[in-house]
């Protein structure tokens, strides 16, 4: 049973967005229980006993529409500061993937990405899955974009979330890819695939749990050869592995995982 956390506001598009995400989940993995989540914002001065989950019409809905795709539905309400009850939340239920949406478009390049949602990526220790304009994977064979950088710990963060798909019965394929940076200039050195431990340890992993990996080394700037790639084959999804700690409880989410949360228009998850 794969596990996953769905924390949705009183937004009614972004809620449906992230129960589609949740129901193709399920069309590539096979069983998946969902707990959809609703935080009664401070400012309303409510407490999770003043608010009925069937009062929030866009958890409803979302709910709804997860248990008519077969996914098993928990319904629950609670107050307080949404990015840490949402964490508390999925840690105690031991989820395997918080799936959020705080991506809002108008426009043509307006975009922003909320609050919650960069609190929950900084302080989640578990994959994290921000949907796009775009929910695009079901049936059939499902291409996952890993970009890496030269942490191999990170690395193997990354291709271990795409292996526990694969595992949960998944029919998956995935582009390794790492890019040197700025080196896309004429007369640029040459540089190989091989020569990026964390890369080669990604490729590897994957390749041991039965994933066909296409490996891939490019230079120039990183976000935007990410997101060419990402175009050029069409991906499913984005896995990436941004978040740096030191110390017990410091974290930082990366400029790079930034700049493709606010650009990419396929969901992008960030592991832990």
């Amino acid at each position: 049973m794969y596990r996953v956390l769905v924390p949705v506001d009183g937004d009614e598009s972004r809620a449906f967005d992230q129960a589609k995400y949740v129901a193709r989940l399920r069309e590539a993995t096979g069983e998946v229980a969902a707990t959809v989540l609703y935080v009664v914002p401070p400012d309303e001065f409510e407490t999770a006993t003043d608010v009925a989950f069937s009062d929030v019409e866009g958890a409803t809905d979302a709910a709804d529409y997860l248990e008519s795709e077969g996914v098993s539905v928990s319904r629950l309400v609670d107050d307080g500061s949404a990015g840490a009850e949402i964490v508390r939340t999925a840690n105690e239920r031991d989820v395997d993937e918080i799936v959020m949406c705080g991506r809002d478009r108008s426009g043509v390049a307006s975009v922003l990405l909320g609050s919650t949602v960069q609190d929950v990526l900084v302080a989640a220790e578990r994959p994290v899955t921000v949907t796009g304009e775009r929910v695009v994977f079901g049936e059939g064979l499902r291409h996952v974009l890993l970009p890496v950088d030269t942490n191999v710990e990170r690395a193997r963060h990354q291709a271990e979330y795409v292996a526990r798909l694969r595992d949960a019965g998944a029919d998956l394929d995935a582009t390794v890819l790492h890019v040197f940076p700025h080196l896309d200039y004429s007369g640029a050195p040459s540089h190989e695939f091989s020569e990026v431990d964390a890369a080669v340890a990604a490729a590897d992993r994957l390749e041991e749990r039965g994933v066909d990996v296409e490996r891939v080394a490019v230079g120039g700037a990183v976000a935007r050869r990410i997101l060419a790639a990402a175009d050029e084959r069409d991906v499913d999804s984005v896995v990436v592995g941004g978040r740096k700690r030191s110390g017990v409880a410091a974290a930082l989410l990366g400029s790079t995982v930034r700049d493709l949360l606010l650009s990419a228009t396929r969901p992008v998850t960030v592991t832990g």
